[in-house]
């Protein structure tokens, strides 16, 4: 039926005879020529039906948008003048001499052939119609050309691709667990996986020693445009390698799939960036370089002031002062942006934000402008201004509360701020991140940052407990451009220390064996260090794309409430279908 797609029609000669098939993009009627564009998932290609034709003419006159056609014909060069440079085809064309429709089609809810402005809903809800818009189309092709070349770069390292289970038991990731009940075993559940982390951990455990699976993975949690119930991700392990290999490995291939996909060479080595220092200066663990605006930090400059809304905090061990400045801002902000972004501090935590203008640097206290001045002695302020790099025009924004909060809030004023004022630096910036902590206190309890299967720098039990938070871990996450495309660690590999850790996080040996006792069995025999690695495929895809959410390289995403209106699901099942499965469904009063 098809000999060629439209996009290889190029590299034919004049006069070759082709079959095409795909659907009709476009028709034009002019003077007695029918023009049609032909669109299949490589392009588009235009065919001219001459009036001469008969029976070929008449059925293209039959022919509109979105019908399925195949077309039989000469491919012709276009003369000079009459060249589309729009198109990749544009300078050929196919002169018909059999037109076959094979399906017709209503007009499609969502135009296909134009730009006009879509609602998702409904480009969700005639998703295999959003499918076939041009531009979506490239995206999933571009995104099967990055799955190929990344299992490519691994198979020629050495990696094996293997299958772990999809039908698994819960366990504690930091997100709730899709369940599914076993028809067969009433009353206990499956569980969709989080991640393979425990079976790629157990596949180390039986010698496969270089393991990658494209894998689906499962989380029921909030949502937004990076997240989604359902996503895809590069899943890696390898035994007897430490994080540096890993990480070397690691960016060679995302070099290699940048070089080879878009002809952009990323630095070599990545830069790496303690936790800490992440925290402090970007207030974020995945820090986007691209914004030259960092939160300086002007404890000890305000910690003496007659202002206790900055010494308070200067003076709290857990409190800080931190300071924006906003480069040449001063005469784009007004009264009513900075009301703005003191509501959306607020979102963080923060009680206020307060503000400094710089009119003009020379003249010291008598050049600022702001209600917070008359606080400030002449040497704080010259000293904050030093401090911050103040230049004439310039605005500075101050959050001060505990070291959490400022730097969540002014984390997320960078950011703003970086998008409004046009400060993204069009590049590409990666980064690893490393030295995180391994525990964090929630309530009064501590968490691992990662995951409890990550190793500890700290392998002495007694020093474990004596400080567990002021213990790193050995994790490692690649960052670019703000977004965390990949997150890994060196594992636990001896049965001592996980226990340890299960100690240090209150969980209790008969809770840990219930929840890990396949694990903490194969801890036992000969287990070898071991480490790796996940990437996130879809987020990946989205920032090589240049997309703005990840629903967007997705085939059928779901909403951000987790629904899918194309199918409607979730769904009520039926009576029958409960009980078989031995669940009874309580309505509340």
């Amino acid at each position: 039926m098809r000999s060629h797609y439209c996009a290889d029609l190029v590299t034919l000669e004049e006069g070759s005879e082709l079959s095409i098939a795909g659907w009709v993009h476009r028709r034009r009627d002019l003077g007695g020529l029918i023009f049609l564009q032909i669109r299949d998932r490589s392009g588009i290609v235009q065919v001219t039906v001459e009036p001469d034709q008969g029976d070929v003419f008449a059925a293209a006159d039959q022919l509109r948008s979105e019908f399925v056609v195949v077309v039989k014909g000469k491919l012709r060069k276009r003369p000079e003048n009459m060249v589309n440079k729009d198109m990749a085809t544009g300078a050929i064309e196919v002169v018909a001499d059999h037109i076959e429709c094979l399906n017709a089609a209503e007009t499609p809810a969502i135009l296909i052939d134009g730009h006009e402005e879509v609602s998702e809903e409904t480009r969700l809800k005639y998703r295999y119609l959003d499918l076939r818009r041009p531009e979506m189309t490239e995206k999933f092709l571009f995104r099967t050309k990055v799955t190929s070349a990344l299992r490519r770069y691994l198979d020629e390292q050495g990696f094996l691709d293997m299958e772990t289970p999809i039908l698994t038991k819960a366990t504690p990731e930091g997100a709730r667990d899709y369940l599914v009940p076993s028809r067969t075993h009433k009353g206990s559940f499956f569980a969709l996986p989080q991640s393979p982390q425990l079976f790629k951990q157990l596949l180390m455990m039986s010698g496969f020693d270089r393991y990658y699976q494209v894998v689906r993975c499962f989380r029921d949690e909030d949502l937004r445009a990076d997240r989604q119930p359902e996503f895809t991700q590069l899943d890696i392990e390898t035994s007897f390698m430490d994080e540096e290999g890993i990480m070397g490995l690691m960016e060679t291939m995302i070099r290699k799939l940048f070089s080879e996909l878009l002809s952009v060479e990323l630095p070599n080595p990545f830069p790496r960036m303690p936790y800490s220092e992440a925290m402090e200066k970007y207030g974020s663990d995945k820090p986007d370089l691209r914004v030259d605006m960092p939160i300086h930090t002007v404890d000890d400059l305000v910690k003496d002031v007659d202002f206790k809304v900055f010494s308070g905090p200067a003076l709290d061990d857990n409190g800080r002062v931190g300071v924006l400045n906003l480069k040449g801002g001063a005469a784009n902000v007004s009264r009513k942006n900075i009301d703005e972004y003191t509501k959306f501090v607020s979102v963080y935590g923060a009680k206020g934000l307060a503000f400094i203008k710089v009119n003009d640097r020379a003249a010291g206290l008598d050049g600022l402008q702001s209600p917070i001045v008359k606080f400030l002695s002449a040497e704080a302020a010259e000293a904050i201004l030093q401090r911050v790099d103040a230049e004439s025009g310039d605005i500075l924004f101050f959050g001060s509360d505990t070291s959490k909060v400022v730097a969540d809030a002014l984390g997320a004023l960078r950011l703003k701020l970086a998008n409004e004022h046009n400060l993204l630096r069009d590049e590409w910036q990666p980064l690893w991140v490393v030295d995180f902590p391994m525990f964090e206190e929630e309530d009064g309890q501590l968490q691992a940052l990662h995951h409890p299967f990550t190793s500890p720098k700290e392998l002495d039990p007694d020093a474990l407990k004596a400080n567990p938070t002021g213990t790193l871990s050995r994790a490692y996450d690649m960052v670019l451009n703000g977004c965390e495309v990949g997150g890994g660690s060196i594992r636990i590999h001896n049965m001592d220390l996980q226990q340890t850790i299960f100690d240090i996080l209150g969980i209790e040996p008969q809770e840990a064996r219930e929840k890990f006792g396949f694990l903490l069995d194969a801890l036992k025999f000969g287990c070898p260090p071991h480490g790796g690695i996940a990437f996130g495929l879809d987020r990946l895809v989205m920032l090589m794309v240049g997309a703005s959410s990840i629903r967007d390289v997705i085939t059928f995403p779901k909403t951000t409430t987790a629904g899918c209106p194309l199918t409607e699901a979730p769904a009520r099942v039926s009576e029958a279908q409960l009980k078989e499965l031995g669940i009874a469904i309580e309505q509340k009063k």
